[in-house]
């Protein structure tokens, strides 16, 4: 037995068609602007217009039949779309067009429709059409927020690259089996890659020259040097997680927490190259061969990244070294342990009032010491924020005194930023060392030096360990 559809999904095309919309208010703005962009042409039946709706009128982007409703108006469009604030109105106008046997939308009244509407995601000329037959509106916009999270925003360029090449390609391949494969290289591989990074006449040449030798498909590997965001795998973006969805090996170090890792896919072979105090570290001369090695092999690899690849990373050295062996690579940048932790610790790196800029410093040099030199001479209007400074903690908070700051100068220690193990240490910079060794923070910690540290008691969000929380309760802050 079939079972039965609530309706059929169709794609309706308006181009230069009429349509009339009845109602004149902010529902009916909504709708025109769809109908719009649709191509159509529009008549609005109202007694009046809102402003928008007036000011589209006057470009005359719409016709306006300054009067109610009547059923003839029906006659002769090729949809009507009752978007009135009366219902009575809208219920006439479902009976007129039903009687005429045109098509008819009724906002918010699924049981008047014979057209419902869905919710859109778009990437021009890709199209996505979501309903739920209007049983839960809600859960479809659910639906569409996560096909805008997986469908980048360069599909619609990569679906017209497949249309300008879809008739030479059948003449080229006319066997489907074979043609069906052809297209499926191009949208997994290098091709898509290519459009996706913008490089859209490398995505013409490679497809050209594997149309003119179908049958020469070397893969070709890549490595992407891609930043996972400072904890919260909610920070990663979409372009970070669709590369980790079909990495072939992802090698990974200890800032890059499971829930990230999850994310991969599952047969994707997994590197530790981090270090701990337990562990020794894997040279970055070795991490760099292994990079190449594997892209030479014709993998996908990802080098996944805390935080953002370019910001203390070791981002830069590495693609130097991809760049020299002549390997292919992309980075994908991510939210910088400094932005992330300090959002989440609710201290603002920048306030018009406390601080006019930052500088990003690094805690400690490739001996193990920090540079004092790098220092200089702190500006109170500046906002300080020292990666990977906790063993030399006591030093930097010391160095800064001593070339100006007063010893009650604000500061923040922030370990785990951004994750359920979240803990921040407010104090001063004569304190702070002493608070942090009570409190047992460790490794990753970020410190934050400035007057903005102050303003954490009122606008705090996030409940970290050290207050009982275990991730986001929006609205905590005093403010």
């Amino acid at each position: 037995m079939i079972r039965p559809m609530d309706a059929l999904p169709v794609f309706f095309d308006l181009r230069g068609r009429d349509v009339l919309v009845v109602g004149g208010g902010a529902v009916a703005e909504r709708k025109i602007d769809l109908l719009l962009r649709a191509g159509a042409r529009v008549t609005v039946v109202a007694p009046g217009l809102s402003a928008a709706l007036t000011a589209r009128r006057d470009r005359g982007e719409v016709e306006h039949l300054a009067r109610a409703f009547q059923e003839s108006d029906v006659a002769g469009r090729a949809l009507v779309v009752a978007a009135a604030d009366d219902a009575a109105v809208n219920a006439a106008a479902s009976r007129a067009a039903q009687a005429a046997g045109v098509p008819v939308n009724v906002v918010d009244a699924p049981e008047l429709c014979t057209v419902t509407f869905g919710s859109i995601v778009e990437r021009e000329p890709i199209t996505v059409a979501i309903s739920s037959g209007g049983r839960a509106p809600v859960l479809a916009r659910l639906l569409k927020a996560r096909l805008e999270h997986e469908l980048p925003a360069a599909f619609g360029r990569l679906a017209a690259l497949a249309g300008k090449y879809r008739a030479r390609v059948k003449a080229r391949l006319p066997e489907s089996g074979v043609r069906r494969a052809f297209w499926e290289w191009v949208m997994h591989g290098p091709v898509a890659e290519a459009v996706f990074a913008g490089r859209e006449a490398e995505a013409e040449a490679l497809l050209e020259a594997r149309l003119a030798d179908p049958a020469a498909a070397p893969r070709r590997g890549c490595v992407y040097l891609v930043g996972a965001g400072p904890g919260d795998p909610d920070l990663m973006t979409f372009r970070a997680l669709r590369i980790l969805q079909k990495a072939d090996i992802i090698f990974y170090d200890r800032l890059i927490p499971k829930a990230v890792l999850d994310l991969a896919r599952r047969d994707a072979e997994r590197f530790y190259v981090g270090k701990e105090r337990s562990h020794h570290c894997v040279p970055q001369s070795q991490i760099n061969a292994l990079l190449i090695e594997h892209a030479r092999a014709g993998r996908t690899v990802v080098r996944l990244k805390g935080g953002d690849p370019f910001i203390f990373g070791r981002g830069g050295e590495e693609a130097l070294a991809l760049a020299e062996a002549g390997v292919d690579f992309q980075v994908v940048p991510g939210i910088t342990a400094a932005s992330g932790c300090a959002a989440y610790a609710g201290i603002p790196l920048t306030h018009r009032d406390l601080a006019r800029g930052v500088r990003f410093l690094t805690g400690h040099t490739r001996d193990g010491r920090v540079d004092l030199d790098l220092i200089g001479r702190p500006h109170p209007q500046e906002t300080l924020v020292f990666y990977m400074a906790l063993s030399q903690l006591e030093v930097i908070c010391r160095a800064l005194v001593e070339r100006g700051l007063p010893g009650d100068w604000p500061a923040a220690a922030i370990e785990q930023g951004t994750t359920a193990r979240q803990r921040v240490v407010e104090a001063t910079l004569d304190t702070l060392p002493a608070g942090v060794q009570a409190a047992g923070l460790r490794s990753p910690a970020l410190l934050i030096v400035g007057r903005v540290a102050r303003l954490r008691a009122r606008l705090g969000w996030f409940l970290d360990e050290a207050e009982g929380g275990t991730g986001p309760v929006y609205g905590h802050g005093a403010g």
